[in-house]
């Protein structure tokens, strides 16, 4: 394989498209300012009919050169406010693309580049890497790096275990087609210009959570070097008798006997992701902290829970950067969103939930949790207490038990711009996605800077941006600018960058939290 893309075959025009060599055959991309950018490249087949709860398959190979300008088809979703799609995009089961960005001058050099692959959330059931915040043009540029965005399997189609009904289906799909794409990055990056032995698999939320997972599957050992994990819902994973009753409930809203379950494969689309949306909002509201979909427990792909992989030095060795927003549950109290308890009852009710599915946690214990929220009667106790389960205590549990083995690194994402704070949102769930990707103004009427604020966010971000490409170019998160120094974490002192107008270094800065939850994880199984 080419270590580097051409222009199109036959042209010596200045400008001419850009065309790599991939082992389903030629695409062609076009250039945005001097990065090359391909959209839509076909990881695996289309997944429908026989195929559609099974794993991936790879692409059918083509003859000539494959236009990969404009974005396929994204993964079946229920759309909502949460999670902002382009409505020109078009839902379809041939969802199983990626997107690749090369920097300036990858085609001039045989220095292969660092790869940065995103897996973007959505609660496993909402988003696409076609959403205008994921665009890579900037991070290959700064970086001088190659970065690919996957898109994958959602919802009923991706992260619901149907396997307990029949054969015909195959749990974590999701997980499947992430795999899928990582062998593709690993069989055909360096046509783009990429270094397939040094690969950063990253991702936000849901996506995070997929990274956490994958950094315990067997499967994905050799497809990736460093992880960094972004508010990872991580202990959010099912167990197969948790699994089987979602799939039982999703076959009453299809009105479907277990007898007839086959008619899934050929079932219309449209009636999969209406059923699927009405299961993705009452499970959340029956059962606060629980999601309808996620990862499980399969024996095979993911052994046992993620968690205790990690905990007993199962992870796989590579360095880990993994942090999480200072005020993650704000964005769902805005959005009145299910996906998280944001009220005092929700909360409560979720640590009753927590209490009976954990017999093995004394009522002292759960008694130790609540006292560390003294207005856990008010919003703003619930937020904090939802924040802590779902997001900031699974990401340290996670640091601490990683860090035993291999270099990792936490961070708090504290900034916020004068809106964000006025609107009670702050450093809110997924408000550090424009500053990684140095993204700002992709929302439609995005109101972050209405009271200002733009030229101090674009300096974090500036910061942020340079710390993750270095973290993927050397493995190291040093902005080699002049910030902050941000040394490992160690769970002796869980050192802690604190990211704001100015960067902290805070040595354990969620102490009292780690006093109330202790060392034994609490999941939502």
């Amino acid at each position: 394989m080419s270590t580097q893309f051409e222009t199109e075959p036959s042209s010596d025009v200045e400008g001419a498209a850009p065309v790599a060599r991939t082992t389903s055959g030629h695409v062609r991309g076009h250039w945005d300012g001097q990065v090359a950018v391909w959209r839509s490249i076909p990881y695996a087949a289309p997944v429908a009919g026989p195929d559609r709860f099974r794993p991936p398959l790879p692409p059918q190979p083509w003859d000539g050169i494959r236009d990969c300008v404009t974005f396929g088809d994204i993964a079946p979703q229920t759309i909502g406010p949460m999670v902002p799609v382009d409505s020109e995009l078009r839902m379809g089961e041939d969802c199983l693309w990626l997107n690749v960005w090369a920097p300036p001058h990858a085609t001039e050099s045989g220095e292969p580049r660092p790869v940065l692959v995103w897996l973007h959330g959505g609660a496993y059931c909402l988003g696409t890497a076609a959403q205008g915040i994921y665009d890579g043009r900037k991070l290959a540029e700064t970086g001088d790096v190659v970065v690919v965005g996957v898109n994958y399997r959602l919802g009923a189609l991706g992260f619901l275990d149907l396997s307990s009904l029949s054969d015909a289906f195959t749990p974590n799909l999701g997980l499947h087609d992430q795999i899928a794409a990582l062998e593709w990055v690993r069989d055909n990056i360096a046509g783009f210009g990429g270094d397939p032995d040094n690969v950063t698999l990253f991702g936000e939320s849901s996506g995070a959570g997929c990274v956490t997972a994958l950094l315990t599957s067997p499967r994905s050992a050799g497809l990736f070097h460093k992880a960094i994990a972004q508010s990872p819902p991580a202990t959010t994973i099912f167990g197969h008798e948790r699994a089987a009753g979602v799939a039982q409930r999703f076959l009453e809203l299809l009105e479907l006997p277990e007898s007839r379950v086959s008619e899934l494969l050929e079932c219309p689309l449209e009636r999969i992701v209406t059923a699927a949306g009405v299961l993705l909002d009452e499970i959340p509201l029956k059962e606060p902290g629980r999601l309808a979909a996620a990862p499980v427990v399969d024996g095979d792909l993911l052994p046992t829970y993620p968690i205790d992989r990690f905990q007993h030095g199962r992870s796989h060795r590579m360095p880990l950067m993994i942090g999480t927003n200072k005020d993650e549950a704000s964005l769902f109290r805005v959005f009145r969103s299910p996906i998280m308890p944001v009220t005092p009852d929700a909360v409560n009710a979720m640590l009753r939930d927590v209490a009976a599915n954990h017999p093995e946690m004394s009522h002292e214990r759960i008694a130790e949790i609540t006292s560390a929220y003294p207005d856990l009667d008010k919003t703003r106790g619930a937020l904090a207490m939802s924040t802590d389960a779902a997001f900031r205590m699974p990401a340290h549990w996670v640091a601490d038990a990683h860090a035993q083995h291999s270099p990792t690194w936490m961070y708090r994402f504290d900034h916020a711009t004068p809106m964000l704070k006025a609107a009670r949102v702050g450093a809110g769930h997924a408000t550090e996605l424009p500053y990684v990707f140095g993204n700002f103004g992709t929302f439609n009427h995005d109101p972050t800077f209405w009271l200002g604020g733009r030229k101090v966010a674009t300096e974090v971000s500036g910061r942020m941006m340079r710390r993750w490409l270095a973290f993927a170019t050397h493995g190291v998160p040093a902005a080699l600018d002049g910030s902050k120094h941000w040394p490992p974490y160690r769970p002796s002192n869980r050192t802690t960058l604190l990211i704001d107008a100015i960067d902290r270094v805070v040595d354990n800065p969620d102490r009292d939290l780690h006093t109330a939850w202790g060392e034994q994880a609490v999941g939502f199984s």
